[in-house]
């Protein structure tokens, strides 16, 4: 933790969003020991962490529900990354939201001192040391959920008994699927069952809750049109030529993952076909004429893919893929990079049941949109397959909150 400070630290000087998580962090501490006791008045707390934007949607559903349902209780939001707190540091759900301490063992002591919590809620990949024992020696009720296990993991090596303690700690772990309680019943972990992925709920709620937007359905008319989410540059390596070998009736809304203007300008340099950004097509009066909509603000693309016929989802060319799930229950068919994709596994269960195509260049893609363009029935089945797969995967909040409850009464 002490070689990851200094390296936050030293990349903070280099790297504008390192920069906002230390700046985050600064005085933190502080501040709640002085604020908290008079923000939550008592009241009994209970803690969610998400480690980004990602972890926070999949638990939103969580958090909404146990809002519902437990209203006396006073909710804390924390997240490790700046691309999740500064995006929902305004989250109406939570009664305060703030970054993670790192997890120093005086950082640690200190903030569960303070918070006092109740509950305590880790979504998905969240194993932090300190944390856990200070709130084991505090008697609250520690719970992950949506979590999903793999063999590779240091888990489950014959070297990764520091990490098979962290498992411990927790009162239940709530998985995603049967490999993954496989997993820790093997290594002696008894507390724990399958409920599933809250995504498949967040999505739900995105899908039934999706905005209405005017201005896309103009741009859009009567064209075939592809949304392509959560691009970055390599994606774009690999979409640009595709779009402009394909010579399709086919338009396409690009949302960026990050918003960069020098990024997003070289994009509509390269397009072939007529470009223009959203904050520009807003200002004016028609753009029928235009190619590519490129989206250059945060929060509309879970909205958006309502209006696609086919989506492209980025990130597997880079870390990982992002999140294919908003897309499917759209019923829209799904394409991705064939490269770091296999540790979802949504991804590949829908490569295999025929709702989405991993693909490997530019070639494949050009051909996949003229076959979708093309034929409306094959297109119009792989999004139905997308669509049931969503929706025959729905309740895991449900046995989440079901678990809440025996802990919570039990204390």
């Amino acid at each position: 933790m002490w070689f990851l400070e200094m390296g936050m630290h030293l990349g903070a000087l280099f790297i504008p969003k390192v920069k906002k998580g230390v700046d985050g962090r600064k005085g933190l501490i502080e501040d709640l020991g002085r604020s908290f006791p008079e923000l939550s008045k008592g009241r009994d707390v209970a803690w969610f962490h998400a480690a980004s934007l990602g972890e926070f949607e999949q638990g939103r559903p969580v958090i909404e529900a146990f809002r519902e349902d437990y209203p006396e209780f006073f909710i804390i939001l924390t997240f490790f990354s700046p691309s999740g707190f500064e995006v929902r540091k305004n989250y109406r759900g939570a009664d305060y939201i703030c970054y993670l301490p790192l997890d120093s063992r005086s950082n640690a002591k200190r903030f569960v001192e303070i918070l006092k919590p109740k509950i305590v809620f880790f979504i998905k990949y969240e194993f932090w040391f300190n944390y856990l024992t200070e709130l084991r020696k505090s008697g609250a009720s520690i719970i992950s959920f949506s979590t999903i296990f793999r063999r590779e993991q240091v888990f489950f090596k014959p070297y990764g008994g520091f990490y098979r303690r962290l498992l411990r700690f927790f009162d239940h772990i709530l998985v995603q699927n049967m490999e993954s309680l496989g997993l820790l019943e093997s290594i002696g972990i008894v507390k724990c069952s399958i409920a599933g992925d809250t995504r498949f709920d967040r999505v739900k709620s995105i899908a039934s809750g999706a905005r209405e937007l005017s201005e896309i359905e103009a741009f859009i008319g009567n064209s075939t049109c592809m949304v392509a989410g959560s691009v970055w540059q390599a994606d774009m390596d690999v979409l640009i030529p595709a779009l402009n070998e394909a010579r399709l009736p086919l338009k396409a809304i690009i949302a960026p993952h990050e918003i960069k203007q020098e990024q997003m300008k070289r994009w509509r340099e390269a397009l072939q076909g007529q470009s223009i950004l959203y904050s520009d097509y807003v200002r004016q009066a028609s753009a029928q004429h235009f190619d590519y909509l490129i989206i250059d603000n945060i929060g509309m693309l879970s909205s958006l893919y309502r209006y696609g016929n086919v989506a492209y989802i980025g990130g597997s060319f880079g870390a990982g893929l992002h999140n294919i799930l908003e897309a499917a229950t759209f019923r829209l068919p799904v394409l991705f990079g064939n490269k770091n994709y296999q540790k979802f596994q949504e991804a590949s269960d829908l490569i295999r049941q025929g709702g989405a195509i991993a693909i490997g260049n530019s070639s494949e893609v050009s051909s996949l949109l003229y076959k979708l363009v093309e034929d409306v029935t094959l297109r119009e089945k792989m999004g139905l397959i997308s669509e049931q797969y969503v929706l025959s995967r729905t309740g895991a909040t449900e046995l989440v909150l079901k678990e809440v409850k025996t802990l919570l009464t039990a204390r």
